[in-house]
């Protein structure tokens, strides 16, 4: 070859085939230099198993000198048994002693020379009142006497308009046993005559005298009570017969 085409193409082909070699090197080491190196995380493992106690430190006697150890106060437990301790009682203070005056009695005044108090005159009037006097009753009006109608109503003494008639009362009492009498209420109606007459007592009981007065008390003439000086019709009277041996007495 170098026969052929000299020196110079020999050199010319050395010069490209170290060109190659070195385009062949560079090639091959490019990968590694443009890539970068991947990073590896290592792998962490961990056990389960329990910790051993760490040994506790040994007390130092040393402290150190800032360090001024602080008293804590404790609470002392109470006996249960041991009851606690009254408050004690203070005592009030003793009241002090009257102040005596030291007088003389001859400078003592004399009582028999101090003025008296006047004696209290006559009471005062009593005030009156202005205006017309509370009507009392009139001296005409009907007596009230004991007892009381069916109804609680008030009684009056009956005043008769006509008393009855032997001849009127005979035949009622020819039933009755004498000697008695009986005592009846009615209410005064028109015309002077009672109505609804009730027995109120009789002596002695079951002599019949009170029942035949009322048999009989339809044909009585009274008058009605007199009030305020105004007869009052339906006011009620109180009635009385003695019925004796001989007589009868209408009241």
């Amino acid at each position: 070859m170098r026969d052929r085409f000299g020196t110079r193409a020999v050199a010319i082909a050395l010069a490209l085939l170290i060109e190659l070699l070195l385009a062949l090197l560079l090639l091959t080491l490019a990968p590694k230099i443009l890539t970068p190196p991947e990073e590896t995380v290592p792998m962490a493992t961990f056990g389960v198993s329990p910790e051993p106690e760490s040994a506790p430190e040994p007390p130092s006697d040393a402290r150190p000198a800032d360090a001024v150890a602080q008293p804590t106060e404790r609470a002392q437990p109470r006996d249960a048994e041991t009851p606690p301790t009254p408050d004690p009682v203070v005592a009030d203070p003793a009241p002090e002693p009257p102040l005596l005056l030291d007088i003389p009695l001859s400078r003592l005044p004399d009582i028999a020379t101090l003025p008296r108090r006047p004696a209290a005159g006559p009471a005062a009037p009593a005030r009156r009142v202005a205006g017309p006097p509370a009507p009392g009753p009139d001296p005409g009006d009907s007596r009230r006497v004991e007892g009381r109608g069916p109804n609680g109503e008030p009684l009056y003494a009956a005043s008769w308009f006509r008393k009855p008639y032997d001849s009127e009362t005979r035949g009622y009492l020819s039933t009755a046993r004498a000697p008695g009498w009986a005592t009846i209420a009615c209410r005064t109606v028109a015309d002077y005559r009672v109505d609804s007459c009730v027995l109120i007592d009789e002596y002695p009981d079951g002599a019949q005298i009170g029942r035949a007065w009322l048999a009989a008390a339809w044909q009585f003439r009274v008058r009605p009570p007199r009030l305020r000086g105004q007869y009052q019709v339906g006011e009620w009277v109180r009635i009385r017969v003695d019925y004796g041996l001989d007589s009868v007495r209408a009241e």
